[in-house]
């Protein structure tokens, strides 16, 4: 097993611990925040500035004295490739190509350049694809997560054994992805109806917990999972299974050749 990229060391799993908390914060603020009877909630734009500093603090922390230039340049190259890839198939009815490479570097490199790759590639495709917007924080914050969890895999399994692990792997962060990605926007959908269901679906702020979390899953069920999610899912089992074996095995290569020597060390 090639060792990671990008040692993490305890003050960036420090960083990257707040980081993931503030994330997981801003995100589900739907179910934590509790108003009374007619009280007015504005939606939380200081989360959605605050979200790019704190997951531009961490990309500084895991880059400092940990990134040589020639694992700069593997990053940059797999940041290229991700963006096209999603260029090439922009999550049309689920179908999404940049999980899977994203899912394998993770697995080769560690978790700490899993987590890098996971913001990069979503910020290069974001402006190669004109797709900025509000929602792109989120995109960077979840995708990094997905990468940061290929890299925290047990490093046991070889083989047949390890792209099974994978497999499974994406398909729950596939499911996980989406799941996140609709609590970032359910808020801010009006009236939400779904044929089949009755009532709406729609956030109500001074619900109770249970309440909007039951509106939120049925919501996520409903549009979500049965098609996007799945589909995603599928494409991104299938290419891990089918280029896993070379793609691994080329990274690896190329991680051997980087001889990473840089540290992340403590100040």
């Amino acid at each position: 097993m090639s060792a990671p990229a990008v040692r993490v060391s305890p003050r960036s799993i420090l960083v990257i611990g707040v980081a993931s908390v503030a994330g997981l914060i801003m995100l589900c603020w739907p179910l934590l925040l509790r108003v009374p009877d007619g009280a007015r909630v504005d939606p939380p734009f200081l989360f959605v500035l605050l979200l790019p500093v704190v997951i531009a603090v961490v990309l500084a922390e895991l880059s400092e004295g940990g990134l040589d230039s020639r694992v700069l340049a593997i990053l940059g190259v797999l940041s290229a490739v991700n963006a096209i890839l999603r260029g090439l198939s922009p999550g049309l009815a689920g179908v999404e190509l940049t999980f899977f490479l994203l899912v394998l570097a993770g697995r080769v490199f560690g978790p700490g350049f899993g987590f890098v790759l996971g913001c990069t590639s979503l910020f290069a495709s974001a402006l190669l694809t004109a797709g900025v917007g509000p929602w792109m924080p989120y995109q960077m914050l979840c995708s990094a997560w997905v990468g940061m969890g290929a890299g925290l895999l047990p490093r046991r399994f070889t083989g047949r054994a390890e792209i099974a692990v994978l497999a499974a792997y994406a398909v729950v962060a596939s499911y996980v992805f989406g799941l996140f990605m609709n609590l970032s926007n359910w808020p801010f959908l009006l009236g939400v109806q779904v044929s089949g269901h009755e009532g709406s679906l729609s956030y109500v702020a001074n619900a109770p917990l249970l309440e909007n979390l039951h509106r939120f899953l049925v919501y996520t069920l409903l549009t979500s999972t049965g098609g996007w999610d799945t589909v995603r899912a599928i494409t991104t089992t299938v290419a891990i299974v089918v280029l896993g074996p070379a793609i691994l095995a080329t990274l690896r290569r190329a991680s051997r050749r980087a001889t990473v020597t840089g540290v992340v060390t403590g100040r």
